[in-house]
């Protein structure tokens, strides 16, 4: 086929089609072919003739496109008829039958997906091109289709006319770019699977259960690359029916941000066991977020629930607004106090505190399911809130209907943390395995035996067996006794019963913490709270908001 009679339309080729016959030739251009001087050294008098070397635009377009090393087919007509195949198509797929339909010639054009671009580059007379797609022989290429025209006879159209149209397809090995891209691909999933095992590992593998709540969580990492964030959360049992539940989000990418949520998060744990209020655990929490790594700014919201109170007593660090969902489907925020994030220093955190009735719905989460990056922060809570309103069930339902209404998806590009807690409205049978007792203590020799009376009358209405009634009163005798004799009035004892433990609990206005200490066969005190902590499953003491104390002990009832 005579090559002169087609034109390829590249981008740039007219323009420089244009550019060669508007420009003279040179006094340098040898009228021999040689290189003009413009593209050589010039030559001095005393230099010898350059060989004789034909100009680029001189080489017959087949003498080229022979010698390039990528893979050159020229397709004409609406069959797309074989024209010609170069030395390099032949040596990756053998010969050729020259004016069979490419369909039937060049079966290896189909699996790349390639005949159909050829109708689209025919129809619209633009270039395409399919970018590393990999052919029958195990090797990568890059396509690029081409429309080219006849420029002296063309080909029958079927009606009687001439179709000069042409294409030609231009295949360039990219084996080893794609390999190499797939290397680095596999690397970046194997650190990002890395970086998501540690997260995931240093997240609770369980959530604790508490008695009067109910509890899920869900954490989706971000994107597809390896930097995912260092969202995190976890609940606490404190003893004496009182739950901490905390959430955080280390600000960063990367392993990195999720070691240092790993440390703050056992540093919570540690601190929550000392049973402080919320604003001291974020206050001893900055001090180490700025020790760990004065770079990686944290945000972190604390709280607590007692069932006596009814109530979540909370302190954020920077973080998003705790959103609480009533019965009636009436959400409202806990925007007070805020402090900044954890690792700023210099900043006293202060406690609020927002109601959470039998029947609501309290929800923390982390900026990844609210913020983006075309909308107002506020405007991703409102839709929170929005959602929040209408979402009922279980917690877990909760969460993944909060999750699917944020539109969050495997491709979504921050990490998502969501923890929801339900304050359960038992009523029934369910509500007699809950219920709670209190007596004011005025003080005085009588207190004592009142405090046992009262206590012997409520364990035998609440149907305990004898030895658990008995345990329960021995408990109640010893820490009233250590009240009276160390601390202060306004003196009170509560029991409270769950489907799972009793708990006693006396609290006074002394600030003064008992300790568990050995008496020596000669001391008159000293054994109550010794006790207390050998006849009970558990027993602790903390500090009360509005001064005081609060000594506690549990029993763990044995379900029949």
């Amino acid at each position: 086929m005579n090559f002169t009679r087609w034109s390829a339309r590249l981008p740039g080729t007219q323009r420089r089609a244009a550019a060669r016959t508007d420009t003279a030739l040179s006094p340098d251009r040898r009228a021999d072919g040689s290189v003009p001087a413009a593209r050589a050294e010039q030559l001095t008098d005393e230099a010898p003739p350059a060989p004789d070397v034909p100009a680029v635009d001189e080489l017959p377009v087949r003498d080229v496109l022979d010698r390039v090393p990528a893979l050159v087919a020229l397709l004409h007509g609406p069959e797309h008829r074989l024209a010609y195949v170069n030395d390099a198509y032949v040596a990756a797929f053998g010969r050729r039958d020259l004016g069979a339909r490419a369909r039937d010639a060049l079966p290896e054009l189909d699996e790349p997906g390639l005949f159909p671009l050829l109708d689209q580059v025919q129809r619209s007379g633009r270039p395409r091109t399919l970018k590393s797609r990999k052919a029958p022989d195990g090797r990568s290429y890059t396509f690029t289709c081409t429309p080219v025209t006849d420029t002296d006879t063309g080909t029958d159209d079927g009606r009687g006319g001439r179709d000069s149209r042409g294409v030609l397809v231009f295949a360039t090995d990219v084996t080893d770019h794609a390999e190499a891209a797939g290397r680095l691909r596999a690397s970046e999933r194997s650190q990002r699977e890395t970086a998501v095992t540690l997260q995931r590992s240093l997240l609770p593998q369980k959530l604790e259960e508490p008695d009067d709540l109910r509890v899920a969580a869900t954490y989706h990492p971000g994107g597809t690359e390896a930097a995912v964030g260092g969202d995190w959360y976890d609940v606490i049992t404190l003893g004496g029916g009182r739950t901490a539940l905390v959430i955080g989000d280390v600000m960063g990418r990367g392993v990195r941000a999720a070691a240092v949520m790993g440390q703050l998060r056992t540093a919570v744990r540690a601190y929550a066991r000392l049973d402080l209020p919320p604003h001291e655990v974020l206050q001893l929490l900055d001090g180490l977020a700025a020790e760990i790594d004065a770079n990686q700014i944290a945000t972190c919201v604390y709280a607590i629930h007692d069932p006596n109170e009814g109530r979540l007593v909370y302190a954020s660090a920077g973080h998003l607004p705790i959103l609480v969902r009533d019965e009636n489907g009436t959400v409202r925020r806990a925007d007070e106090p805020t402090g900044p994030p954890l690792g700023t220093g210099g900043w006293i955190h202060a406690s609020g505190s927002i109601a959470l009735p039998p029947g609501a719905t309290a929800v923390l989460y982390t900026d990844g399911l609210v913020e983006r990056r075309d909308e107002d922060l506020d405007e991703g809570i409102a839709a929170l809130e929005h959602a929040l309103s209408g979402a009922v069930g279980t917690p877990q339902v909760v969460c993944d209907r909060l999750i699917r209404s944020a539109g969050v998806t495997p491709a979504h590009d921050d990490d998502v943390a969501v923890l929801v807690l339900q304050h359960p409205a038992r009523r029934g049978a369910e509500a007699e395995l809950f219920r709670n007792a209190a007596l004011e203590l005025l003080g005085g020799v009588e207190a004592a035996p009142r405090a046992r009376a009262f206590a012997s009358g409520v364990l035998t209405s609440w149907r305990f067996p004898a030895d658990l009634h008995d345990l329960g009163v021995l408990a109640t005798s010893e820490l009233v006794a250590n009240s009276l004799q160390h601390g202060t009035p306004p003196m009170r004892l509560r029991l409270r019963r769950t489907d799972r433990r009793l708990i006693i609990e006396v609290t006074d206005g002394d600030d003064h913490l008992p300790r568990r200490r050995r008496a020596e066969p000669g001391d008159e005190s000293g054994r109550g709270i010794a006790i207390v902590a050998t006849i009970a499953s558990n027993w602790g003491s903390r500090r009360t908001p509005g001064g005081g104390k609060a000594v506690w002990c549990e029993f763990v009832l044995h379900k029949p």
